[in-house]
């Protein structure tokens, strides 16, 4: 073959390739891109790279939960829990801290525990044969309602400068959190597209009684995928208690619906089988955009969750519309 040949396939190798790129994102992006242009018209400071910062800053907690919704909703199942599972995290390490473990401990403790929530949930659901949606409804009130037992109710302060340093210190001018959240969207994407148990978790979330008959223990892939989920959901309730200097049981109240809208606006079927980690973090900014969009117009916070419904319907439609289109 010679070199015209060579650079002949390499260019339709790179056309093809760019054109299922983007086909999967483009959408999303050119509607991140409009947002950008239309608040940046509707507030100067908006385009400012203090406020980018700041953007990806607040998207990065909503972002990894997000992550792992992502996990759960390719299986076709759902995980309402994960806000109540930030609180229980966060607030697990604050008194672990006060109670005067070192820093590692503290936080080691917190994330088995959010493990440990993950297999309640994936176990009841794979064994007990108890709908997601049903468990996940139930364990939201309880691990909730357990972190405001173990506090009394009260906001518990952290005074430990490592664990503060988590999620309000910075590397290159770059906050924590964001090399946090660029970590796991590696680790993540990777595990999804590039495994054999990211492999198992599309086909199963495709066909589950295809998944069966090839040999794929659906029960304990199950399980695990919400231990992901609950994993994931257990960093952010440690960044997030980093970052408000306390474990507060009433925090992330409504963080599970901007996981769903993230994943959904960023391709992920409801139906399972179809959904990247890429398009999650795509649509984890569009909602940090509209946030903070909304906020520097001083839109009134009740308003801003009829938006956040209205963007949470879209993201379902979206999602509707292409389950039509592929079948």
């Amino acid at each position: 073959m010679n070199t015209k040949e060579n650079t002949s396939m390499n260019n339709s190798n790179f056309k093809e390739s760019f054109f299922k790129v983007f086909r999967q994102y483009g959408g999303i992006v050119i509607g991140l891109i409009a947002l950008f242009i239309l608040f940046s018209f509707m507030n100067s400071n908006f385009l400012t790279s203090t406020n980018i910062m700041n953007i990806v800053l607040q998207v990065s907690i909503i972002a990894i939960t997000a992550f792992g919704m992502t996990y759960v909703l390719l299986l076709g199942d759902i995980d309402l829990s994960v806000g109540s599972t930030i609180a229980l995290t966060g607030t697990l390490a604050a008194l672990a801290l006060l109670w005067g473990l070192p820093f590692y401990l503290a936080i080691s403790i917190a994330l088995l525990l959010s493990i440990v929530v993950g297999f309640i949930n994936g176990s009841l659901t794979a064994l007990a044969g108890i709908p997601s949606f049903i468990v996940t409804v139930a364990t939201m009130g309880i691990f909730r309602g357990i972190a405001y037992i173990i506090t009394d109710g009260k906001p518990e302060m952290i005074m430990d400068d490592v664990f503060l340093e988590l999620g309000n210190d910075d590397i290159f001018s770059i906050p924590n959190p964001i090399w946090v959240l660029l970590i796991l969207l590696l680790v993540n994407h990777f595990i999804l597209s590039k495994t054999t148990f990211g492999r198992k978790i599309y086909i199963t979330g495709g066909n589950k009684e295809a998944a069966v008959y090839s040999g794929i223990n659906v029960k304990k892939l199950k399980i695990q995928v919400f231990m992901i989920t609950a994993l994931m959901a257990g960093i952010s309730g440690l960044l997030l208690a980093s970052r408000l200097y306390s474990g507060q049981p009433s925090t992330a109240q409504g963080y599970e619906l901007d996981a769903i809208a993230s994943a959904v606006l960023g391709g992920t079927s409801l139906n399972g089988g179809h959904g990247t980690i890429i398009g999650t973090m795509i649509g984890a900014l569009i909602i940090g955009v509209i946030n903070n969009g909304m906020n520097l117009m001083n839109i009134p916070y009740f308003y801003q969750l009829v938006v956040k419904g209205l963007v949470i319907l879209l993201a379902v439609y979206i999602d509707v519309r292409n389950k039509k289109n592929r079948v």
